[in-house]
């Protein structure tokens, strides 16, 4: 298990697991950073992220190459996630006793911890049709199309170009869509401990007033068949109960709260009783 920098400004205090909450032993030396990168992706394609990039795009080849990726995932995403991760979702009912809740749009939040967790996502709302912020240099990877099917949205550097980015999640909003967010906002595969959250995510919740369904990812031992084939843990995503922001509220103060309210779940639903790292965003 990864021993958090204690002398890191990000450091809160020793990690403090649940009894039944597997710790996965690995080969990973993650950065002494929680807000570092610990995965960078192989450059495939050199992309211009400005005003003229098709964000959100409708295009008729956009669209088809969408459809067809949603459709491979309905069909086999969830058969090969158990082969492949073990993937075992807990807290459906979470979603469905609030289908009227998140019907009309919702987001959802979890810790980044393997190359498929966001397909795990997509199992979880019964492969709705979600989008999510990426980071630009995953878009000009090797699986950057795929990340795109997927509803990958890069976000760009140049402000200009934010600008559009913005407009792109204002028209997925409006078509009452799922908006995904993963605010450690970098993969480090199979890490314990939930890491600082970065801002931006529940300030989104509040101008489109949306609910936030916490997620987080834990792990379990690999066992039976699997150990003839799986090296890493067994997957585990639980979801739990849907936050709204308060809209009578200031933005600072009702993102605030949400951020508070979301992240303990999160901390939760993890099996982690007490988190090393900070509760504040970078």
């Amino acid at each position: 298990m990864y021993t958090p920098n204690t002398d890191s400004e990000f450091y809160k205090g020793p990690l403090k697991l649940k009894e039944s909450t597997y710790i996965p032993e690995t080969d990973f030396v993650y950065p002494d950073n929680p807000t570092e990168i610990f995965l960078h992706p192989v450059k495939k394609h050199d992309i211009k992220f400005d005003e003229n990039y098709p964000f959100y795009d409708t295009s008729l080849p956009m669209m088809l190459w969408k459809g067809f990726v949603h459709s491979v995932l309905f069909v086999l995403i969830r058969l090969l996630s158990y082969i492949a991760f073990g993937l075992k979702i807990e807290g459906r009912e979470n979603i469905k006793k609030n289908h009227k809740l998140l019907k009309n749009g919702c987001m959802s939040v979890s810790n980044h911890v393997y190359a498929w967790d966001l397909l795990a996502v997509k199992c979880a709302f019964n492969h709705r049709p979600l989008y999510f912020p990426t980071k630009t240099t995953q878009i000009e990877s090797g699986a950057g199309i795929f990340i795109r099917g997927a509803g990958g949205i890069p976000i760009p550097e140049s402000i200009k170009a934010i600008r559009y980015f913005n407009e792109a999640f204002d028209k997925i909003n409006a078509k009452h869509k799922v908006i995904h967010v993963f605010p450690e906002a970098s993969r480090w595969d199979y890490y314990q401990p939930i890491r600082p959250w970065h801002k931006g995510t529940f300030t989104m919740a509040y101008k489109y007033n949306l609910p936030v369904v916490p997620m987080a990812f834990s792990y379990r031992p690999v066992t039976g068949l699997w150990k003839l084939w799986k090296k890493n843990p067994c997957v585990t995503l639980r979801i739990g109960e849907p936050v709204l922001p308060d809209m009578e509220k200031g933005r600072k103060e009702s993102c605030s709260e949400l951020f508070t309210k979301v992240r303990a779940q999160v901390i939760t639903l993890a099996g982690i009783e007490e988190n090393c790292w900070i509760d504040e965003t970078v």
